[in-house]
């Protein structure tokens, strides 16, 4: 397992809202021990000289080889967090996304290897097991209040 750590500077990232019958899909974190602590949208760092657009699209492009659709305009979030006692600072924008017309229709789960090799591990998640007791908390902190937000709602 790869011990993972935040970048010690701002990071600026973009991520994508994936819905399939009111289900997020999200990628589960985990702490050192291996047990999932939270989940989070797929998305990843934006580049020097790269569009957040263009930076989610490949982002998709390289985790799961598809091309997404962006479908909204990015709500940005500045997230500061605590992992394994490290601080992390994001700007981030997110927005929502469609993928191709059947892709993953007949999958649970995806699964996919990060840049160094990190095996990730995706599901769709509904948001009302999420940020509960006894369930993982969806990362960025404060999510889940903005998508509940009656003009955040899924169709």
């Amino acid at each position: 397992m790869t011990i993972w750590r935040p970048h010690p500077h701002i990071r600026v990232v973009a991520i994508g809202l994936h819905w399939r019958d009111g289900r997020l899909l999200a990628a589960e974190i985990r702490d050192d021990a291996g047990r999932i602590k939270g989940v989070r949208p797929l998305g990843g760092e934006i580049e020097f000289g790269e569009s957040w657009r263009t930076a989610l699209m490949r982002e998709f492009n390289e985790e799961l080889g598809i091309d997404v659709t962006i479908t909204s305009e990015p709500l940005v979030l500045e997230n500061i967090f605590m992992h394994e006692d490290a601080t992390g600072h994001e700007v981030m924008f997110i927005c929502e996304v469609e993928f191709p017309d059947g892709a993953f229709a007949d999958r649970d789960r995806l699964d996919f290897l990060e840049d160094n090799g990190e095996q990730i591990v995706a599901r769709w998640f509904d948001l009302a097991d999420l940020d509960v007791d006894g369930g993982p908390s969806l990362y960025p902190a404060g999510l889940k209040d903005v998508l509940l937000q009656p003009a955040s709602q899924p169709d």
